[in-house]
């Protein structure tokens, strides 16, 4: 709906400028701030034009702020991500590429997000999937003000679906106790879960529903103090298992759900751009011998639907905090993100999941309400994760971020302020391979990817017009050098990559 009167409307010039804070306010009169974030959620929504998503909830968010149609994670993965909205520092920056680290080991000082309103005097709290906490990865308890409000990501309720053994994934986010002191030798001891389950259960019996009722208690006990807060509410669907009540998924027709149009590697691309096997080879349904082949047609079926379900479950536990927000009065005075952290394959380039430089693994959902905005618009605004931070500081009148972390974000208020205005005509991201990083060009109509190989300088190149090819099905590098050469450029302006210090297959 929105994407195709937006794709061609920024013309390509240079970097832009941080726009400056917004005016000071005292502490009592600043804005609350309420940061949704959601696990693996690309921008399927009715409000993006997605005409079989039921998002009602979040289309009702979008008609009140301004929605970003070309917003762009830096990274698509989890952990790296979070990492990227929290610190306002690209990946390429702190060299935070993967799961198993400490960011602070890399950014030891660094001042994160709520840290930094925090500073100003606002009291900062979480529950939920905040940062990613599995996989060697931790939260960091220095970002709020009272201990992080855990819950779960892999969760079952049907013994079916586990066999009533702990699964792999469930020992990878720690959701149950790990043998040993290497949870990822220890997960691979352990039998696959299912990818999918449909209990007839209420919404708290899993954990979405259980955070938003948190969200919920939180907002009223803190509603009324003279201190603002910055509370970030992080939901884990739709990340897989796609464990949601029965009645999301009765919601939709499976006949009638979008089946990949493109399942093939992009012609001329390198085999390393794209991906085979990964999380998605985690769950029970899943075959394990089939790299390089398509899913049989009912096993794909079956996992969008589970990914539908998860989008119009996430979107009814979203609703409820909303509601509670519009009920206690403090609509008036909060600022709303929503936040999905990348993007999602569901079997486009024959992919699954996330972690690639492609559109569909890196295009995500924007949205900004509240006092300050402008409701009721979208913009064609490219925008990087990165961008949040300081567009919440300026926002709430806080001094824009200073580090003494890398700040890779620029203040996106003026188009807040006006759909038309422009800080910026590009969106930077990249994602690692063994040996070689790929870094991206994302402008309105064109996406560059450099493959660097870390040892030898080696290059590669792949481009693609997503006005004529929005599948990505053919790399135009060698056909289009100007535009190559001109993107490539871009791409030096940048800060120097930090390696990936990521082992070779």
């Amino acid at each position: 709906m929105f994407m195709a009167a937006t794709a061609a409307c920024a013309p390509m010039a240079g970097p832009a400028r941080p726009a400056g804070p917004a005016s000071p306010a005292s502490t009592a009169q600043r804005p609350n701030v309420l940061l949704i974030l959601v696990d693996d959620l690309k921008p399927t929504l009715r409000t993006y034009g997605d005409p079989v998503a039921i998002s009602p909830n979040l289309d009702r968010l979008a008609s009140r702020g301004m929605q970003f149609d070309m917003a762009y994670a830096n990274q698509a993965v989890c952990a790296p991500s979070r990492i990227n909205l929290m610190t306002a520092s690209r990946s390429t920056s702190s060299g935070v590429y993967d799961f198993g680290v400490n960011f602070r080991d890399y950014l030891p000082g660094a001042v994160t997000l709520p840290q930094h309103f925090m500073a100003a005097g606002y009291h900062a709290e979480s529950m939920g999937k905040v940062y990613h906490i599995g996989h060697g990865t931790n939260g960091d308890p220095a970002s709020w003000s009272v201990p992080h409000h855990k819950d779960k990501v892999i969760e079952y309720l049907d013994p079916a679906s586990t066999g009533g053994v702990p699964t792999r994934e469930e020992a990878l986010f720690y959701e149950v106790p790990v043998k040993g002191d290497d949870a990822f030798a220890y997960a691979r001891t352990l039998a696959r879960g299912s990818a999918w389950e449909k209990p007839d259960v209420p919404d708290e019996a899993y954990a979405d529903g259980r955070t938003a009722a948190r969200a919920i208690e939180r907002l009223r006990a803190l509603r009324g103090k003279e201190q603002p807060f910055f509370l970030a509410v992080g939901f884990a669907r739709p990340h897989l298992p796609f464990s949601v009540p029965k009645r999301y998924w009765d919601m939709y027709d499976p006949a009638k759900l979008p089946m990949p149009k493109f399942e093939d590697h992009p012609a001329g691309a390198p085999a390393y751009a794209g991906k085979q096997g990964g999380e998605i080879v985690a769950y029970k349904q899943i075959p394990t011998d089939v790299p390089g082949k398509r899913f049989p047609a009912e096993l794909k079926r079956s996992l969008i639907h589970g990914y539908y379900a998860g989008v119009t479950y996430v979107d009814a536990q979203i609703g409820k905090v909303l509601d509670e927000l519009d009920r206690s009065g403090l609509a008036k005075n909060t600022i709303v993100v929503l936040w999905g952290d990348h993007g999602y394959h569901l079997g486009d380039h024959g992919i699954w999941t996330k972690h690639t430089n492609f559109e569909q693994a890196t295009h995500i959902p924007l949205i900004f309400a509240g006092p300050g905005i402008r409701g009721g618009n979208a913009t064609g605004q490219l925008a990087e994760t990165v961008d949040i931070y300081p567009t919440l500081a300026a926002l709430a009148g806080l001094p824009l971020p200073k580090g003494p972390q890398p700040i890779d974000g620029e203040s996106l208020v003026p188009v807040l302020r006006d759909s038309d205005a422009r800080v910026s005509d590009y969106a930077y991201h990249a994602y690692p391979r063994p040996n070689r990083l790929g870094q991206a060009i994302r402008t309105s109509r064109y996406r560059l990817v450099r493959w660097t190989h870390e040892r030898t300088g080696e290059k590669a190149f792949e481009l693609y017009d997503l006005l004529q090819d929005p599948l990505e099905t053919r790399n135009i590098a060698a056909v289009q050098p100007l535009v190559r050469d001109r993107l490539d450029k871009m791409l030096d302006q940048q800060p120097a990559p930090k390696p990936t210090r990521r082992r070779a297959d």
